[in-house]
């Protein structure tokens, strides 16, 4: 089965920078969709990022400017470059891979099959 696991969160101060990724077994990511979703404390997850299979991109309002999501298919990692990080960043991260190459909806959880366990990032202002 598809396993995800993220590394990179951390704690930093407001207006730094953080890179996440995010290492797939038994997935091959140039062939499908994947995403970054968060969840703070007291809040439903919700899509930061994603990138479609061929490489097309897809941000939440909240993030556009400062995220950017890529993929090393070499080595089927997924990342997420965070930059000019404030305090309603912090969540815990999930990487979550699909099978299908685009969705309609790419940062609906549901058209996602396998996720990671998280990491945890803080941002402190």
């Amino acid at each position: 089965q598809v396993q995800l696991v993220e590394s990179g969160g951390g704690s930093v101060q407001a207006g730094g920078s953080l890179s996440l990724s995010c290492a797939a077994s038994r997935y091959t990511v140039n062939r499908a969709s994947m995403a970054w979703f968060r969840q703070a404390p007291g809040k439903e997850r919700e899509g930061v990022a994603a990138v479609t299979g061929d490489g097309y991109t897809t941000y939440a309002d909240s993030v556009k400017g400062r995220f950017t999501i890529s993929k090393d298919n070499a080595n089927d990692i997924l990342y997420l470059q965070m930059n000019s990080l404030n305090s309603e960043d912090t969540a815990m991260y999930y990487c979550a891979a699909a099978f299908r190459e685009r969705l309609v909806s790419p940062l609906a959880q549901y058209g996602y099959i396998a996720w990671g366990q998280g990491t945890q990032v803080t941002v402190s202002s």
